[in-house]
């Protein structure tokens, strides 16, 4: 089944409908000219009859309670002469559940009847000259259904019908973020009474309320119910819309003077030794931003450094080199910046001017610069080694506090990579992969006055 645009719907049209000789398909317009195929039978003049159309094997997925929406016309019996007795009007819906598909290998009294369906509205001989197609439209549901398909047939009695839309679908309750939870796709019970529980699972950087898992029910309409309990952010994270993000707040820990020793750095985490009073107090790693500048200036008798490889903050006394503080402290989204954009560059014989325009995200910081790469490519393998110290950059190869640079001293019918990377305080310090804009060149062409080249931004390790 196919998903329909609708709330908590899945449909189906009935497709490639078997039927015995005397239903037919025929193309047509409807009242508003527009091109329709529908299944016609108007066996009306001769009593007893029995016409079946059948659909292919529809798989039903998940679903237990199945609805089926029939768009019909038929024809008023008392606008037909002469077949009074032998005209109908109403035709009947049948199912058979199977768990594959039988071919034809199915006898009428294995099909279980769902109605008897009427028309509302019937035309006439006059609605035809008018184009009136009067069309009705009725719904009816199946279930519970346990196996994994079925089968929909239609029965003619005796009347005129042009069955001009079979629909199939079943409800659900779509996929929703509630108290910080995350509730998947719920397909509905198989009763139209029944309530299916669904329990949430916490977005990133959550976690369960202490007692209060979240749950939600899943109603027969295909509706979600009031939430009950909820998720609620991990420390050091604040909510923002349906997700948790680190707060911009540090850490309200009291400021601890310590010894050399007092604490310990590795595999990443910094903690204090286990004799120390406060060794059962976490450390938290930390970020550089403005935050941090506003702490490091309340500590105006302390010298304060950035510990590169763990990302924390260690401050000492000016005048001693015995006592410390450390600060512990979380921020917000602080890190390197993404790769620069809209890299362009120009060539001018063994010249090449770069340009480009700033990243999208400046990692949490306003001191961004660039610094540009050069590699030197063979013709054959495609091999690229460090450009040599022969190379000139105008104004600077790093530090680049514009958006250009312009690189000089090139050889002549030599292929060039160029690497763009933003950087910023804290890039040196990061661990994770490089984001950088880059373009391959060619130099020892003919000047290329004023033309221009889109760059690809790259995403290596």
């Amino acid at each position: 089944m196919s998903q329909d645009g609708s709330r908590g719907r899945n449909k189906a049209a009935a497709s490639d409908l078997e039927s015995s000789f005397l239903w037919e398909e025929i193309s047509g317009l409807d009242e508003n000219y527009t091109p329709i195929r529908t299944y016609q039978v108007c066996q009306v003049m001769e009593s007893n009859q029995n016409n079946w159309l059948r659909t292919n094997w529809i798989a039903k997925s998940n679903a237990q309670r199945i609805f089926v929406e029939l768009k019909f016309t038929l024809r008023d019996c008392n606008s037909l002469p002469g077949v009074l007795g032998t005209c109908k009007e109403t035709f009947n819906l049948y199912y058979y559940e199977t768990d594959y598909d039988t071919g034809r290998n199915i006898r009428e009294n294995q099909y279980v009847k769902i109605d008897t369906i009427a028309a509302d509205e019937s035309f006439t001989q006059g609605d035809l000259g008018e184009r009136k197609m009067k069309l009705n439209t009725e719904v009816r549901e199946i279930g519970p259904l346990s196996k994994k398909g079925f089968y929909l047939a239609f029965q003619d009695v005796g009347a005129c019908i042009a069955l001009v839309s079979v629909k199939v679908y079943y409800k659900k309750c779509w996929s929703i973020i509630e108290n910080l939870a995350i509730f998947p796709d719920t397909v509905t019970g198989s009763e139209f009474s029944s309530l299916v529980e669904v329990r949430g699972t916490c977005v990133s950087s959550a976690e369960e309320e202490a007692e209060n898992s979240p749950k939600m029910h899943c109603s027969a309409e295909g509706e979600w119910l009031v939430p009950i309990g909820k998720c609620i952010c991990k420390a050091g994270y604040q909510q923002k819309g349906d997700t948790c993000e680190q707060s911009i707040e540090w850490l309200k820990a009291p400021t601890v003077k310590l010894k050399p020793g007092d604490i310990s750095l590795g595999r990443g985490k910094a903690k204090y030794d286990s004799g120390h009073p406060l060794s059962k107090t976490p450390i938290t790693s930390v970020g550089l931003d403005q935050a941090l500048r506003a702490v490091i200036t309340q500590l105006t008798n302390y010298r304060c450094v950035l510990q590169s490889d763990y990302l924390v903050l260690v401050c000492k006394l000016a005048r001693k080199t015995a006592e410390y503080i450390f600060v512990p402290m979380i921020f917000l989204k602080v890190g390197p910046p993404s790769a620069p954009q809209n890299l362009i560059f120009n060539i001018n014989q063994t010249t090449v001017s770069l340009e480009w325009s700033p990243p999208a995200d400046n990692g949490g910081r306003s001191d961004v610069t660039y610094r540009i790469l050069c590699k030197r490519c063979s013709w054959e393998q495609g091999e690229c080694v460090p450009c040599g110290s022969n190379i000139g950059y105008m104004p600077q190869q790093t530090g680049l506090v514009d958006n250009y640079v312009t690189v000089m001293d090139l050889l002549a019918h030599a292929n060039y990579t160029f690497e763009v990377e933003a950087v910023n305080g804290v890039s040196d310090l990061s661990r994770s992969q490089r984001l950088f804009a880059a373009v391959s060149i060619t130099t020892g062409q003919a000047v290329m006055n004023g033309s221009k080249f889109d760059a690809d931004s790259n995403l290596v390790e």
